[in-house]
């Protein structure tokens, strides 16, 4: 007899937090202000960037988070580009040095 296919509905759905679709960009609210933030895939990561949280290098290929002011103008000069999890991580820290 061959296999169905079909989903299973008795297993429940883990409602947990989406992440952010590549290229679209969501506005977060945060400690220090609100935000724009969009989630920059491994494929479209094709330089090396310093994250503000930890001071670490993001290489190219890794995934990651793009963020600046809400306020702001959104030019290339106030974003920056943090690793996902010092973004989430960023109310548990220190203002980034030369912010």
């Amino acid at each position: 007899m061959p296999r169905r296919n079909r989903p299973n509905r008795s297993r429940k759905k883990a409602h947990a937090e989406r992440p952010i679709a590549p290229g679209w960009a969501t506005t977060e609210p945060g400690a220090d202000g609100d935000w724009i933030v969009r989630n920059v895939p491994g494929s479209g990561a094709a330089k090396l960037y310093r994250c503000p949280g930890c001071d670490h290098e993001i290489r190219p290929g890794t995934p990651h988070i793009v963020a600046w002011p809400a306020d702001s103008t959104g030019s290339v000069t106030e974003r920056r580009h943090w690793h996902t999890g010092c973004w989430r991580a960023r109310d548990r820290r220190e203002p980034p040095r030369g912010w």
